[in-house]
């Protein structure tokens, strides 16, 4: 037969199906995942681990996965949910947040690891950038990980960086360079590190608070409600953060939450459709059709 050429036309599109069907979905970046999944063949089946950040419209999540062959294995997690208990109470998706859930997932993983007390981190975050190194011969490497985005843009600022940089100040060693944090001059190629401390302890928040509270007090009051309601103003933020961070750093432990079992099964309750009897549907049917000829003579009368 004679060479044919395939038109790639609109027509050819609308029918082709790619082979993955999250890629199909557009959830899942295959180009990036292969590069971060597939482990060189002389580290002899050794786990290539990955720092997952993903964001939702209120809360972040931060994990540290590992590819096997029957699926994703999670070593650690945390959640902008469980922030409350360390005091932050607001803007559980904002970059001090991401920093602040990165930061604990960091913690929570070393510790399961027994590398907490050896791989410390930043306990006093300066916004330099710094690397977890080695300890020495005798001791163990520290624990490394890749940063995994997902579909979300990588620009200058993004708070998926805010996250990497709570886990690699947490003593988890990413590799990264400073281009793409809040403070980075791409024309000297300089990082202004106490922009980026300011990011790390709020103080974005805070000047923010207090430049809308010159310009338009009522929106202030409605867009920081929550603070004003416990009493936090611009001045409390930083304080509030360092607490945070300190306490993150005593107890990084998952504490589930208070309510039982038999609460979920009552609340899951509540939306279950119970399957009515073939007699319940008889009779079902019957008082609609009664009601209906109830409307259709009130009709006729009228």
């Amino acid at each position: 037969m004679p060479y044919t050429k395939t038109v790639k036309s609109d027509s050819y599109f609308s029918r082709y199906q790619v082979k993955y069907r999250r890629r199909r979905e557009g959830k899942t970046d295959y180009y990036a995942r292969k590069r971060l999944v597939v482990q060189a063949k002389n580290k002899y089946n050794a786990p290539k681990y990955r720092l997952v950040v993903r964001f939702s419209n209120r809360f972040v999540t931060c994990q540290i996965v590992h590819a096997k062959i029957q699926g994703d294995f999670v070593v650690a997690h945390a959640s902008s949910r469980e922030l409350p208990r360390y005091g932050i109470k607001y803007g559980l998706s904002n970059w001090t947040a991401a920093y602040a859930t990165g930061l604990l997932v960091a913690r929570r993983a070393l510790k399961k690891l027994g590398l907490d007390e050896k791989y410390a981190g930043e306990e006093e975050p300066s916004g330099e950038l710094v690397h977890t190194e080695a300890l020495g011969d005798d001791e163990p490497r520290p624990f490394k990980c890749y940063l995994d985005v997902g579909l979300k843009r990588t620009s200058t600022g993004s708070r998926v960086f805010g996250a990497m940089k709570g886990a690699s100040d947490g003593g988890i060693f990413i590799p990264h360079n400073a281009r793409r944090f809040p403070g980075y001059d791409t024309e000297s190629k300089e990082l202004d590190a106490d922009l980026l401390r300011n990011y790390i302890y709020g103080g974005h928040v805070a000047e923010f608070m207090e430049a809308l509270e010159e310009e338009d007090d009522e929106r202030f009051k409605k867009h920081f409600s929550s603070y004003l309601a416990d009493d936090v103003g611009s001045d409390d933020i930083e304080e509030m953060y360092e607490k945070a961070y300190e306490a993150i750093r005593e107890d990084p432990d998952f504490h589930a939450s208070e309510k039982n079992k038999d609460h979920w099964v009552a609340e899951s309750k509540k939306f279950k459709q119970t399957r009515l009897t073939y007699q319940q549907r008889q009779e079902s049917i019957k008082n609609k059709v009664a009601r209906y000829e109830a409307e259709f003579q009130v009709k006729d009368e009228a």
